[in-house]
C-alpha cells in the first residue's frame, strides 16, 4: 500500500510541476507575442511585405512594442499588415507615424517599424488607426539593379575596347588623325600658320596703335572728326544727303528703265522706226529728196540774182552788207 501510495504521489507531483512549466511557457510565450495584456489594434498598407510572417516583432525606434497579427492579400499591389501594439507604446506613438519593412540584423527574420516623423502632431495614435508605410529598397531589389548595371558596364567596356582597337588600326577620322603622319604634318603646319597670323596680327594691331597714338587729336583733321561734334552732325548730314540722293538716284534709274522699255517695246514708234525696214527707206528717200529740193533751192536763187527783175534787189543787199562789213572793222 504505501508503495502505490508512493507512486500515486510522485505521479501528482510530477503532473503539478508538468502543469506549472507549461503554464508558465504559455506565459512567456504569450507575453512575448503580446497575447496577454492591454494592446491596440494597428494597420499598415504595404505593396510588398519581404518574407513578413505573423508574430514576427513590431518596433517603436527599435524597441519592441508589439507583433504581427495577420497578412491580408487586398490585391495585386496592396497588402494589409495587422498589428497588435501596446497601450503604453501608443500613447507615444503620433498618428502621422511612417511604417516600414526591415531585417532584424543582417540574416534576421523581418521586422515592422514604426519610425515617427519630424513634423510634429499632438493626436496619438488610436485603434483601429491605418498608419502609412515606406517601401524600401529590399536586398534582391538591390542585387537586380547591381546585375543590370554590371551587365551594361561589360557591354560598355567591350564597346569601348572595339572603339579602341578601331583607333589603333587607323578606322575612322580619329584613327587617321592618330596614325596618318601626312594628317599630323598639316596640323602642325595648320598650327604654325595660325601662330604666324596671331603674330602679324599683333604686329598689325601694335601698327595701329602706333598711327593712332600720332594723331594729333586736337588740331588734326582726324581728331575734329573724332572730337567735334558739330564736323560729326555735318558728317551724318553729308551721309543723310548721300542716302536721299541714292534713293532719288535708284528712282530715276527705274524711270529710265521704265522709258527704255517702253521705247524697246514692239508697240513704240521709235521701235517701228529702228525695226521696220521699210519706214527706214521711206526715211532715207526723204533725205535724198529733201538734199534735191535744197539743191534746185539754190539754182533757182542763183538764177534770180542775174534776173533784170531782181537784180537791182541783190546789188543792194550786197551794198548793205560791205558797209555793214566796213562799220565792224573800223570799230
Amino acid at each position: 500500500m504505501e508503495k502505490g501510495e508512493n507512486k500515486n504521489l510522485l505521479l501528482g507531483v510530477f503532473v503539478t510541476v508538468a502543469i506549472l512549466i507549461f503554464v508558465l511557457a504559455i506565459y512567456f510565450i504569450g507575453s512575448r507575442q503580446n497575447m496577454f495584456g492591454n494592446t491596440s489594434d494597428v494597420s499598415s498598407i504595404f505593396k510588398n511585405v519581404n518574407g513578413l510572417q505573423i508574430g514576427n516583432n513590431v518596433r517603436f525606434s527599435g524597441v519592441n512594442v508589439g507583433t504581427v497579427k495577420g497578412i491580408t492579400i487586398l490585391n495585386d499591389t496592396s497588402i494589409c499588415v495587422d498589428m497588435k501594439v501596446d497601450n503604453s507604446a501608443m500613447k507615444l506613438i503620433r498618428s502621422n507615424a511612417q511604417a516600414t519593412i526591415s531585417s532584424d540584423g543582417l540574416v534576421g527574420s523581418m521586422i515592422v517599424n514604426i519610425v515617427p516623423v519630424d513634423n510634429y502632431i499632438n493626436e496619438p495614435l488610436r485603434n483601429g488607426d491605418t498608419i502609412a508605410s515606406i517601401s524600401k529598397i529590399a536586398t534582391a531589389d538591390m542585387l537586380t539593379t547591381l546585375n543590370t548595371t554590371n551587365e551594361n558596364a561589360a557591354l560598355l567596356t567591350a564597346d569601348l575596347l572595339k572603339i579602341s582597337n578601331a583607333i589603333n588600326n587607323g578606322e575612322g577620322t580619329i584613327g587617321a588623325l592618330l596614325k596618318s603622319e601626312e594628317l599630323a604634318e598639316n596640323f602642325e603646319n595648320s598650327i604654325s600658320n595660325f601662330e604666324q597670323a596671331g603674330k602679324l596680327a599683333l604686329r598689325t594691331i601694335s601698327n595701329l596703335n602706333a598711327t593712332i597714338s600720332k594723331f594729333d587729336m586736337d588740331n588734326s583733321a582726324a581728331g575734329k572728326i573724332f572730337n567735334d561734334t558739330i564736323t560729326a552732325g555735318k558728317i551724318d548730314s553729308i551721309m543723310q544727303n548721300i542716302e536721299t540722293s541714292s534713293v532719288q538716284i535708284k528712282q530715276i534709274s527705274m524711270h529710265l528703265n521704265a522709258f527704255s522699255n517702253k521705247l524697246n517695246s514692239e508697240e513704240g514708234a521709235f521701235n517701228s522706226i529702228l525695226t521696220d525696214t521699210i519706214i527706214a527707206s521711206n526715211v532715207e528717200q526723204t533725205l535724198k529728196n529733201v538734199e534735191s529740193a535744197s539743191e534746185k533751192f539754190d539754182e533757182n536763187m542763183e538764177a534770180l540774182k542775174h534776173n533784170f527783175l531782181f537784180k537791182g534787189y541783190f546789188k543792194k543787199l550786197e551794198r548793205k552788207k560791205a558797209r555793214a562789213l566796213k562799220k565792224n572793222e573800223s570799230e
